[in-house]
């Protein structure tokens, strides 16, 4: 039964994720033809600096160098996108993980799974609401007051995912590890970095434009 009810859900929220995915993917478009530019890979490693990940922020935002340019809006932004595109991974993950195991002779792992995938998909919404806030900033402008409160939604909604990423994994704490609990953790934890660089991205951003 609850094998059953946790394949449920992930039926219904499968749509949901997968629109979520397309619509992280459309906000970051590179030009792979364009030629590389040493400046903006530069501007990119010293930026991802301030984060506590700095190796895996260089290496997963400098393929994206072209769309970045030397724009630290830019850079927060597809950090974002590309978060919100790997939580929906995760969540297909999950999903899969389900289907493919039969954890009826273990209830724990079960509702921890279904636990974990419940707080993944508060995390997809809150980083979903922060790019909508980035993609805004064009039309609003740095400085202004409207600037200052989407950029307090960002800072809040991406620490409030950060929170359930991080709750995501807490039901796995009293399994045996191996299996299921070092699978889904390990990949928590990815993501969770990135979700993290994200975040101070944004508050490096927040700083500059404020000062």
């Amino acid at each position: 039964m609850i094998t059953q009810r946790l394949h449920l859900l992930f039926l219904l929220t499968a749509a949901s994720f997968h629109f979520l995915c397309q619509y992280a993917a459309s906000t970051v478009i590179v030009d792979s033809t364009s030629d590389f530019n040493p400046s903006a890979t530069t501007f990119i490693r010293t930026s991802c600096n301030v984060t506590l990940y700095p190796g895996l922020c260089y290496s997963s935002l400098s393929p994206y160098h072209s769309a970045i340019q030397q724009n630290s809006a830019k850079l927060a932004r597809v950090a974002i996108a590309l978060t919100l595109t790997k939580a929906h991974r995760m969540a297909s993950y999950l999903s899969g993980l389900s289907r493919d195991a039969d954890y009826s002779t273990n209830s724990r792992a079960a509702s921890a799974l279904r636990d974990c995938f419940t707080n993944l998909g508060d995390a997809v919404d809150e980083i979903r609401g922060s790019l909508k806030q980035m993609r805004q900033l064009a039309i609003t402008g740095a400085g202004s007051e409207q600037f200052r409160f989407q950029m307090s939604n960002v800072q809040t909604w991406m620490s409030a995912a950060l929170t359930d990423e991080d709750t995501c994994t807490d039901g796995f704490d009293d399994l045996p590890e191996r299996g299921v609990k070092t699978e889904v953790c390990d990949r928590m934890t990815y993501l969770k970095e990135l979700t993290s660089n994200a975040l101070a991205l944004v508050n490096s951003y927040v700083n500059k434009e404020m000062r």
